[in-house]
């Protein structure tokens, strides 16, 4: 029998076929975002069984097993791994259709060697061996790493880290793992017993005392200042929204002071303070050189029962609705306005924002950089077939396919590089079509550097992983 995964997956035309194997299969893998825990990389973890890699922290495989039915215990709860796996191979048959189906096999055959298809019948057997493929040294986390020819993998981090795992591997490992970023418990302000525990953390973080505003954005410049010591090249937010709101000094003083005494703020103060603070945020990232991240779009944390048991990121999120065009503009158009506007990356949730999120990247596009501002990868839920084709042909449409930094893997599990190879089996098709179409020439010129760029060139000269 055919295996599902063969050589041409995903590849529906001679050119495409040619584009994919010829120039985008063995280029290295920079992830610029994603969840891996810096500390596994660090101490190289060996991962006991497959459950371990493939089921720990992966929202995506919960939200499915709920779907099943799968009883909570089997996927996040204490049942034996075993156990756990027999549930997710009961169910892999029922996401057919789902990128699930396909990211399966895809891992399993590019890591395993395995090309059966997993369902109750195979379970047993494809546990066995891809676990015991994981006891060796082999198939330990940088070993995994490795065998995915990965270059760069860029982790998620608060400001009020310590960055101790990066500071062991910094200079020590093969791969490039450099820290991110990501400061979005600063403007988290909906609970403020929480708001204020998490100064507490950025006090003892950075040694100094928080009693205003200003002491806050001295305290969060200091650590700004220490990531980009640690080689941080990108900061990431990951906002329902755009904010913007106009604000004086003295009242987002007033407002933080609230804050700091544990009060709730009215939506209009909620909205000022985080103008504010990501507008301050925003020229930290231009005065460092570093590229900014938005990610937005995401209604999370729906179903509050689950929430208050289990905590966020566990896959109760969903698309949340369109985002305020007239607010993502005066919030660029601010900083732009001084010059103080960072290379930045648009990633949004909801479909229906495309076009607009890519027009939008144009309006600040100054001409000192290439693709000053873009549209980053298909994110979260639209990571998969169907979102990405429209997200390639509405940035072809709208955009400078050329110089698109291609995929992320947005992943907390080492077992997901094979979604580069995936989104790049996808671009090419694209391409391929278009070719035998007569849209684009059927020239090498033009078409090998656009399948290298967007495959791993852009994202290397784009975030100066060179430098």
């Amino acid at each position: 029998m055919k295996p599902f995964i063969g050589d041409d997956f995903l590849l529906r035309n001679k050119t495409a076929i040619k584009l994919y194997h010829q120039y985008s299969k063995n280029q290295p893998i920079i992830d610029f975002h994603c969840h891996l825990s810096p500390a596994m990389i660090a101490d190289d973890r060996q991962f006991a069984n497959l459950t371990q890699a493939w089921l720990e922290g992966d929202h995506y495989k919960w939200r499915a097993m709920r779907s099943n039915g799968v009883d909570e215990k089997y996927c996040t709860g204490k049942m034996p791994d075993a156990g756990k796996f027999a549930k997710w191979a009961e169910t892999v048959p029922y996401t057919v259709g789902n990128p699930l189906y396909h990211w399966t096999h895809l891992e399993l055959a590019r890591y395993f060697n395995i090309t059966e298809l997993l369902s109750p019948k195979t379970a047993t057997k494809i546990y066995k061996k891809a676990s015991s493929l994981l006891e060796t040294k082999e198939f330990s986390v940088r070993s995994l790493l490795k065998k995915m020819n990965v270059e760069v993998v860029c982790t998620t981090d608060d400001p009020a880290d310590t960055l101790e795992y990066h500071k062991k591997m910094k200079g020590r490992s093969e791969i490039a793992v450099f820290p991110t970023w990501r400061p979005d418990n600063v403007v988290k302000t909906e609970d403020p017993l929480k708001f204020k525990a998490y100064i507490s953390r950025l006090e003892q973080a950075c040694g100094k005392d928080i009693k205003n505003f200003s002491s806050l954005i001295e305290a969060l410049d200091e650590r700004h200042k220490f990531f980009s010591k640690m080689g941080t090249k990108a900061s990431d937010h990951g906002l329902d929204r755009f904010y913007f709101a106009a604000f004086t000094g003295t009242e987002v003083e007033k407002i933080f002071r609230k804050l700091l005494k544990g009060e709730m703020i009215s939506g209009d103060e909620a909205e000022k303070y985080k103008t504010a603070v990501m507008m301050e945020l925003c020229r930290m990232n231009h005065k460092r050189g570093w590229t900014q991240q938005f990610h937005v779009g995401a209604m999370r944390n729906n179903n509050l029962r689950m929430f208050r048991l289990m905590g966020p990121d566990t896959g109760w999120d969903s698309i949340g609705i369109s985002q305020d065009a007239l607010k993502m503009s005066k919030f660029l158009g601010t900083l732009d306005d001084t010059n103080q506007l960072a290379r930045t990356i648009l990633y949004n949730l909801n479909p229906a924002d495309n076009e607009m999120m890519i027009t939008m990247a144009g309006n600040f596009c100054d001409g000192t950089v290439p693709a000053k501002v873009q549209y980053g990868a298909a994110w979260w839920f639209l990571d998969q077939k169907n979102g990405m084709e429209k997200h390639i042909r509405d940035l072809a449409s709208l955009g400078l396919m050329r110089r698109f930094i291609g995929m992320v893997t947005d992943s907390r599990s080492f077992l997901s590089y094979p979604r580069h190879e995936y989104f790049r089996r996808l671009f090419c098709n694209y391409v391929g079509e278009e070719v035998e179409r007569g849209n684009i020439p059927d020239e090498e010129e033009l078409l090998k550097p656009l399948i290298e760029g967007v495959s791993y060139k852009n994202a290397k000269e784009h975030f100066k992983f060179n430098n």
